[in-house]
């Protein structure tokens, strides 16, 4: 009779970068535990408009939000602007379940994570591409999930 431990003998090992992947949505998950996530720098030329999210008290966005800014992050990833424009030009994100006054913290999520994932492909020297990041996105969704669940 083969012990308990011959079961984990005889998984096959798990590709460097399927685990390297599921690391950076823990990483990523943890940052996003905190409000708002953090940043090196506030460029109030490009990001100004998201300025009221650091200087004033703001409660963390509903986890509805988070969705929403991952689904937005997909569309990036993939190019899908004319799908990212329909949304945010016809306020789609209230079809979601979101309140108007969610529009900033969804729009800085959206592009956090995007600059997340791009950054990543960056360092790594594209080596990560963009298939990756959706599946990393996939399990940081999965992670963001979680965490709401055991929080409630």
């Amino acid at each position: 009779m083969p012990s308990r431990w011959d079961r984990l003998f005889d998984l096959k090992p798990v590709p460097l970068m399927d685990h390297f992947v599921e690391e950076v949505a823990k990483l990523l998950a943890q940052d996003l535990q905190t409000w708002p996530p953090p940043v090196e720098e506030v460029d109030l030329d490009t990001g100004g408009h998201f300025a009221p999210l650091f200087t004033e008290p703001r409660p963390r966005p509903t986890p509805a939000v988070y969705a929403e800014a991952l689904r937005l992050t997909r569309w990036e990833l993939a190019h899908e602007t004319d799908a990212f424009d329909d949304y945010m030009r016809n306020k789609r994100y209230l079809e979601r379940g979101l309140a108007p006054d969610d529009r900033l913290a969804l729009l800085f999520l959206a592009r956090w994570i995007t600059e997340q994932m791009l950054s990543l492909g960056e360092a790594t020297e594209g080596r990560v591409k963009r298939k990756q990041m959706q599946v990393c996105l996939d399990k940081l969704e999965t992670k963001l999930r979680l965490a709401q669940g055991a929080q409630a």
